[in-house]
């Protein structure tokens, strides 16, 4: 993993961590490397790929520019094949290790993450032994729909009467968000993923909850039924509807189907409520076809900011050779 002119190497304070659940093994993990100084770029992509976790992050302090613009901590996010510029579960995992390894913000109000995407602010969103946190939504970019869309909906195998809205989104990540028509067919999609990696899209799909769902709310009332039976949502806001409005799904070709996605729900929230289908504050769920039960809070606060939250729970702590 180092060459002959690589610093040597040394024992980094190390934690995984799991986002958007407050029982661990249920949510979004990410390894957090603590102490990432001195490690070129290569360390650090060869340690994500050896991880092979959707995301490892690496904790560096800010920039001399950063830190007089407020930022408490520098982050570098690497999936297992490249750099990151934002993305959402490893903003409030990073932040939750730093918090849990002794970090202090600098603000009572916020902790400032400093990233490729710029600083982006976090809050806690309660007082409690669980850490629940939430990051301010980054700005949202609009791009041209792909000429390849039709090709896109048959290799996720859906018919175009199924697909109610499309946008193409940019927050740091790119994301084909998809709104379909109900969550049933959110659910039972099984993509080929091979094709999907062909037409090279990050693919993100969404349905709402009707009220006059009938299946969905069987499965729904059961999730939410050991939600809070288990505390999964005992730290979330109480201003927090006590149902999901939204089901989501993450596909990351070549291979991948992410378990929750914070910068597409980012999209998402400021996509939907912009086009007015969904108003804040509301809860969405990911994950349930890959076995986890991921819960994402979506709020607006009084000068129109979006933020995206949930808990974060320690899973493992210690160090890593590096």
């Amino acid at each position: 993993m180092t060459s002959a002119t690589s610093p040597a190497l040394r024992q980094r304070p190390f934690m995984t961590v799991d986002v958007f659940t407050a029982v661990p093994y249920r949510g979004a993990p990410l390894a957090v490397v603590l102490d990432a100084e001195g490690l070129s770029d290569a360390q650090m992509q060869d340690f994500a790929s050896w991880t092979q976790l959707s995301e490892t992050t690496f904790l560096l302090p800010p920039t001399p520019a950063g830190r007089a613009q407020g930022a408490d901590y520098r982050v570098r996010i690497f999936t297992p094949m490249g750099e990151l510029p934002f993305a959402g579960h490893p903003t409030l995992g990073s932040c939750h290790a730093w918090l849990a390894h002794g970090g202090t913000p600098q603000s009572e109000a916020f902790i400032v993450q400093e990233c490729a995407k710029g600083l982006i602010a976090i809050r806690r969103t309660h007082a409690s032994t669980r850490s629940g946190l939430a990051f301010a939504a980054p700005s949202l970019q609009a791009l041209p729909l792909p000429a390849s869309l039709p090709h896109i909906y048959t290799a996720l195998g859906l018919e175009p009467a199924q697909v109610l809205d499309a946008a193409l989104l940019d927050n740091g990540p790119q994301w084909l968000c998809l709104l379909l028509d109900s969550t049933d067919t959110v659910l039972s999609l099984q993509p080929d993923m091979a094709r999907l990696h062909a037409l090279g899209c990050k693919i993100g799909v969404a349905a709402l909850y009707q009220e006059d769902d009938a299946t969905p709310l069987i499965g729904r009332a059961c999730r939410e039924a050991e939600a809070f039976s288990t505390g999964l949502r005992a730290g979330l806001d109480s201003s927090l509807p006590r149902q999901a409005q939204l089901e989501v799904r993450a596909f990351i070709p070549p291979s991948v189907e992410d378990p929750v996605t914070g910068s597409l729900n980012a999209c998402l929230g400021q996509w939907l409520t912009a086009q007015g289908r969904l108003q804040t504050p509301y809860m969405a769920n990911q994950g349930a076809c890959l076995g986890r039960d991921g819960w994402i809070s979506v709020q607006h606060d009084d000068e129109g900011q979006l933020w995206v939250g949930g808990d974060v729970v320690s899973c493992v702590q210690g160090s890593v050779l590096l």
